[in-house]
């Protein structure tokens, strides 16, 4: 087990006094067997009245609305969390699933099923980078085969920090040759779902220290369904299996539906965003 601290710093700074419009945040760590929530505490500037649900991914969504005008908006989240997922390989396949192509069952698909589809655009630019990876008849086990594209990701891409908003088409990933961690967790989503399999995009954290010890940040990896293990995370970025590393905070069918913090105002046009994330052993 280990015992996590996230401490998550967003500001604004407006151009003038605006009026904030209500904010949608997603912030808290998604809890499980691998997580637990020992601590949390969310602090809004100016005063704000949050209400927290539940969204249909049954993300943590707290919803902030404001009454007073400001010329900054400040989102501090802070938790502490015990992440037990130390051993993430330590799991059973169904046995009908074990070796690729299977199909899911009946029950399973109706659930699933939103996770499965792409367009046109998108099927025509995978299928030549997925047919490097797999030919039908060749025998390989289903978890073989998805860590293969992680780690072609991983070694064929180069990894880019990308401030500029939106995620990057698979299509525009490869023929960049770059991207961003939600770039490459895009594309690894949508080559599963091109194979068949249940895929979906996950948000959350990287604990990821520096030599000092400090460090972490926000990060995007994705999730596909296995019969028998169930949602099982890879990080594209890293080419790795999410583990003990990763935090996830929410997950979503569509990149675009799991920013941290979405939101508008009214007044002078001109904000700027600072965002500081910070991930520390304890």
């Amino acid at each position: 087990m280990r015992r996590l601290k996230i401490l998550h710093r967003t500001y604004y700074n407006f151009s003038g006094v605006v009026t904030l419009q209500p904010h949608r945040l997603l912030l808290r760590p998604r809890e499980g067997p691998e997580l637990r929530i020992e601590t949390s505490t969310l602090e809004i500037s100016p005063a704000a009245n949050i209400r927290w649900f539940r969204d249909a991914y049954d993300n943590a969504v707290a919803l902030a609305t404001f009454t007073a005008a400001s010329s900054q908006l400040a989102i501090i989240s802070e938790c502490t969390v015990l992440q037990f997922d130390e051993t993430p390989l330590d799991f059973l396949v169904a046995d009908f699933a074990v070796n690729y192509p299977f199909q899911y069952d009946a029950e399973s698909l109706e659930v699933l099923d939103p996770y499965l589809g792409h367009t046109s655009d998108e099927r025509a630019a995978l299928g030549p980078w997925v047919s490097q990876y797999y030919r039908p008849g060749e025998p390989l086990q289903t978890y073989g085969l998805l860590a293969r594209l992680c780690t072609a990701i991983k070694e064929t891409l180069i990894y880019q920090v990308r401030e500029q908003p939106g995620v990057q088409t698979p299509a525009q990933t490869l023929a960049l040759g770059t991207g961003s961690c939600r770039d490459f967790a895009n594309l690894f989503m949508q080559a599963a779902r091109h194979l068949g399999l249940a895929a979906r995009f996950v948000s959350g954290y990287l604990d990821a220290p520096y030599a000092d010890g400090r460090g972490g940040s926000t990060h995007a990896w994705a999730e596909v369904y296995i019969p028998g293990a169930g949602w099982k995370g890879f990080d594209p970025t890293s080419g790795e299996i999410a583990g003990s590393r990763h935090i996830a905070v929410a997950v979503a069918r569509r990149p675009e539906v799991v920013s941290p913090v979405t939101g508008t105002f009214i007044g002078p046009p001109g904000s700027s965003l600072t965002v500081g994330v910070w991930v520390s052993a304890l």
